[in-house]
């Protein structure tokens, strides 16, 4: 699998792009920002975009979903319960911002349980883990878990925002990620990457 990962320099989030090494069809995940680079690396790797995946509707995670659709024609794809946040500049915040960003209306609503193909190697599996929004999820492939907001290193997503809830995020992280292998390399929406053996023994919210 080609993997990228890009901080998105302003918004302090992670963008990461994968493809299939022998199809080149690709997928970038959660475009909050930063368009041009995002694009360059798609075409330095000589990646066809199919889907625009977001783990979650808030503006760091989405902004950049307009020009990314522009340019590759790409699907967009966000679980049902966040996709009211695409369209609504106050529901993903940015109005809050002074930016009133919306992105197009996702082309397809996601589920848990869900499996995302892109080319002939790589199958994402949805698994919802609600907390830091209603609609969060993570993407499981292989060993590799793209955590979005749900789970950082040494820590978790906040839960003060609108949807919010720290004890649903908890639950979300203990129940649907401690059970997975300790060598799974969690690629987070914020922070360095850690792996679920790393958290299992040393996050402080997982006590």
């Amino acid at each position: 699998m080609i993997l990228k990962g890009l901080e998105l320099g302003g918004i302090g989030a992670n963008c990461y792009i994968i493809g299939c090494e022998e199809t080149k069809e690709g997928a970038v995940i959660d475009p909050g920002g930063g368009a041009a680079s995002i694009l360059k690396v798609v075409k330095e790797e000589g990646l066809v975009i199919k889907y625009i995946i977001n783990t979650h509707g808030h503006i760091d995670h989405i902004g950049a979903n307009t020009e990314i659709k522009e340019a590759t024609g790409a699907d967009i794809l966000i679980h049902e319960k966040d996709a009211k946040m695409l369209t609504s500049s106050a529901a993903n915040f940015s109005m809050f911002m002074g930016r009133k960003v919306t992105s197009p209306a996702a082309s397809w609503l996601l589920k848990d349980g869900d499996t995302i193909k892109i080319g002939k190697t790589i199958q994402l599996e949805v698994i919802h883990t609600p907390g830091h929004t209603q609609g969060g999820i993570c993407l499981k492939t292989g060993n590799v878990l793209f955590s979005g907001d749900t789970l950082f290193a040494s820590s978790i997503g906040r839960t003060d925002f609108p949807g919010g809830s720290y004890k649903t995020l908890i639950s979300s992280i203990k129940e649907r990620l401690m059970s997975l292998d300790d060598d799974v390399v969690v690629y987070p929406g914020h922070m360095q990457p850690t792996t679920i053996g790393y958290e299992r023994r040393n996050n402080p919210f997982l006590d």
